[in-house]
């Protein structure tokens, strides 16, 4: 079994997609996954480790609809709410102690988002 595994997506009950990317590499391969797959966004539920208000916007952009996170942020939560993304969290922390989380404080457009963060991952 891998232990390291951060960002798990599910289709009903089987996993079609994991990474044990860090920091948000494993969204980009997730978004990669699904432009190569007949799979759906809206179609699987996400577990991630950690999101902050830089992944729930990615994963909004990318289309998921359900999301259960280990740690949450309330900045992501936000995202999420706005977005009406179903969600769930181990744990609710006031901020994700990251400098991405940080640089979106005040950016609320995925898309936007998405130039920000795939810039700073050289993509």
């Amino acid at each position: 079994m891998i232990t390291d595994v951060t960002l798990r997506a599910y289709h009903e009950e089987r996993e079609v997609f994991s990474s044990a990317g860090k920091w948000l590499y494993p969204l980009f391969e997730l978004e990669e996954f699904l432009n190569a797959s007949s799979y759906r966004a809206e179609s699987l539920r996400l577990e991630d480790k950690i999101v902050g208000k830089a992944a729930a916007l990615l994963l909004v952009r990318l289309g998921i609809r359900r999301v259960k996170a280990g740690v949450l942020s309330e900045l992501g939560r936000a995202v999420l709410k706005r977005y009406d993304v179903s969600y769930s969290a181990a744990e609710i922390v006031d901020r994700i102690d990251c400098q991405t989380e940080i640089l979106l404080t005040d950016v609320e457009d995925p898309d936007q988002a998405y130039r920000i963060v795939a810039a700073r991952a050289g993509r």
